[in-house]
């Protein structure tokens, strides 16, 4: 017997290339598996999906599927408000990511519009499930296999291959667009910046920049410096974009 399964949004584009569809379409189910494991199984993440109903009803991931189920999935609203408590996932108080390697520009404007994203090329997949859970950070990628690990929370697929898009596409989806703080984190290493006497960082400047600027901020953690100047007006518009 076929199990029924409805897609909503643009799920659709996780299903096998060839077999995507926007409506209905049936899935024989060969075992016992719960709903989260026979989704995926086709091809949604986990963290992709925001509500299930089956018959009607909404369930949690662990629902067992049963012949003749009728499953309707729906994908997160946009913005979504992440600290509401779900039948697939506890609150999340704060928001923060980690982002994937092979979406690292997009950690840089996230660091540059001012919000926390964590990124290391040294970090393998499990590494990168292991924060993600632990810290619950939101993790952003493009690899589906790494976003359906069962230590993933909150994650998402970057649709858009364009770094500005990506950055839009997650202050939308997230409801950021209020908290862009530009030019408070290190764009290198993440942290906070914090401001430093002019006198103290004296040494480190060019003759124009001691003429021409008086703020400025320090990295605690790698002792990068950061001033205004053209490259900082650019970032802005930049970011007015979004």
């Amino acid at each position: 017997m076929a199990v029924t399964v409805i897609l909503h949004g643009d799920l659709y584009i996780f299903l096998p290339r060839g077999k995507r569809c926007e409506g209905p379409f049936e899935k024989v189910l060969e075992r016992r598996t719960s709903v989260k494991d026979f989704l995926e199984a086709h091809g949604v993440p986990h963290p992709e999906i925001y509500r299930i109903t089956v018959n009607g009803e909404e369930k949690d991931f662990g629902y067992i599927v049963a012949e003749n189920d009728r499953i309707e999935v729906m994908p997160f609203p946009s913005p979504v408000n992440l600290a509401t408590d779900t039948l697939l996932r506890p609150p999340l108080k704060q928001v923060s990511f980690i982002v994937d390697v092979n979406v690292q520009k997009l950690a840089g404007l996230l660091r540059m519009a001012g919000f926390d994203a964590l990124c290391d090329p040294d970090f393998d997949d499990s590494r990168l499930a292991e924060i993600s859970g632990v810290e619950n950070r939101i993790l952003l990628t493009r690899d589906r296999a790494l976003l359906k690990r069962k230590t993933v929370v909150h994650g998402r697929i970057i649709r858009s291959i364009v770094p500005v898009e990506q950055l839009r596409e997650v202050v939308s989806l997230y409801g950021l667009a209020g908290e862009v703080k530009p030019f408070t984190r290190c764009l290198l290493c993440n942290e906070n910046l914090v401001p430093v006497e002019k006198a103290e960082v004296i040494d480190r400047l060019e003759p124009l920049t001691i003429k021409y600027f008086d703020a400025f901020h320090i990295c605690p953690k790698c002792g990068k410096l950061f001033w205004g100047g053209s490259h900082r007006d650019s970032m802005l518009e930049y970011l007015k974009g979004i």
